[in-house]
């Protein structure tokens, strides 16, 4: 995974590239009515039940269009919460609040839906050893705040990009000839380049999981789109050498059934392309 010092620096990436956007030259619409000197105050108000998600981060984003707004905040990120909640209030500049909420509102209405979404499987898996992962299938762009709206629902994170963890998947493995050729050449890429990076490949079937164990030093096996029957049998015939991922079409309804198989982890790209954003507003106080 990427170091704190990296994904802090992609925080911030977003926010300023947000503001960008947004803002442009200028919030006229609230410069056009609304003296530069007014001060006002805020609540962020849910509106739907759901886990929230994205406190921190839009305490950020306010200290990033003006160091001197006030945050209070009464409800925490992985909080639940309901219909008629306070989450925090903002005060100060009232300019300074209108630049910050669409991006506050978009954030934390993405984050929370997918810490919501994340926490109903994690819920699913309570008293399996298995763990939700994320995928790197998010929105272009704001993966970070994506990835720890996942954390905050209880999942974890899978690698953050193709920089930080080898996957050898299906394509990678065709393209280079057969597993055994596919390991064995990015082996000696990391060799060469110095890299020290997990190796995770992907097996559509138990023979191909059997041709991976001719190869060591592998970190898990991605068990993709097997059934129940062949996923139990996947397990025992990986034992303790690696570990043991599910992936492919997995949803609320089958990912008890997967994780009983015994598997080590579940990843699903659902947990955040597949969300309908939490509803909150910002309203003046």
């Amino acid at each position: 995974m990427i170091s704190e010092k990296q994904f802090e620096k992609e925080l911030d990436i977003i926010i300023s590239n947000a503001v960008r956007e947004d803002v442009g030259g200028g919030d006229y619409s609230s410069l056009a009515c609304i003296p530069e000197s007014a001060q006002g105050k805020a609540k962020l108000l849910v509106k739907e039940a759901g886990i929230i998600a994205g406190v921190e981060f839009a305490k950020r984003i306010f200290k990033y269009v003006d160091i001197n707004l006030q945050v209070e905040a009464l409800i925490n990120d992985g909080d639940e919460v309901k219909y008629g909640d306070i989450v925090f209030y903002v005060s100060g500049s009232s300019l300074s609040i209108l630049k910050a909420e669409r991006l506050v509102l978009n954030a934390m209405q993405r984050m929370s839906a997918i810490a919501t979404k994340t926490k109903k499987f994690a819920t699913l898996l309570e008293g399996t050893k298995t763990k939700i992962l994320d995928t790197r299938k998010t929105t272009p762009g704001i993966r970070a705040i994506e990835k720890w709206a996942v954390k905050i629902g209880g999942g974890e994170n899978h690698r953050f990009a193709l920089y930080d963890m080898i996957m050898l998947k299906d394509n990678h493995i065709d393209f280079a000839g057969g597993i055994t050729q596919a390991i064995a050449k990015t082996k000696k890429y990391l060799d060469v380049n110095y890299l020290d990076l997990k190796i995770i490949v992907e097996a559509r079937s138990l023979n191909e999981i059997k041709e991976i164990f001719k190869s060591e030093g592998i970190h898990r096996i991605l068990i993709d789109n097997f059934n129940y029957d062949d996923t139990r049998k996947a397990v025992a015939l990986i034992g303790d050498k690696c570990q043991t991922e599910s992936s492919g079409n997995i949803t609320l309804e089958t990912a008890r059934k997967y994780a009983e198989c015994g598997v080590d982890y579940i990843s699903s790209g659902a947990l955040t392309h597949s969300v309908y954003n939490l509803d909150l507003s910002l309203k003046a106080v």
